[in-house]
């Protein structure tokens, strides 16, 4: 990798939100979408996969955080290698996204400021 390319990311404070979206919410939209693309079921793809449906259902909506084991035999079961959810997470992180924060101007009156983050 090439020097420069890593760079240290703000911790918000107490308190505020992430400016980042979590890893589970974008693992499990991703899986989603390959699975509506593909016109399956909750059910196949956990049956498929050997895992419960419950779990594959909270795994898309960003509620659990699935072991790489589990990463890998849903990926198995939707006929992805895992290259192809890394390259979609890849672009999901690339398009432009809007987040709010709260800054504070000369006179110690806060305001709310609106950032357009571009991924390089």
């Amino acid at each position: 990798m090439g020097e420069g390319v890593l760079r240290a990311v703000p911790v918000a404070g107490r308190g505020d939100r992430p400016d980042e979206p979590l890893m589970r919410d974008l693992v499990g939209a991703a899986l989603r979408r390959a699975r509506l693309r593909q016109g399956r079921t909750l059910k196949d793809v956990a049956d498929r996969a050997q895992v419960s449906l419950p779990y594959l259902s909270e795994i898309e909506r960003g509620r659990k955080e699935p072991s790489s084991e589990v990463l890998a035999a849903v990926c198995r079961a939707l006929g992805l290698h895992l290259v192809d959810l890394v390259g979609a997470l890849h672009s999901d992180l690339s398009t432009p996204w809007v987040t709010s924060h709260r800054s504070t101007g000369r006179g110690g009156r806060s305001g709310r400021t609106e950032a357009l983050l571009l991924a390089a």
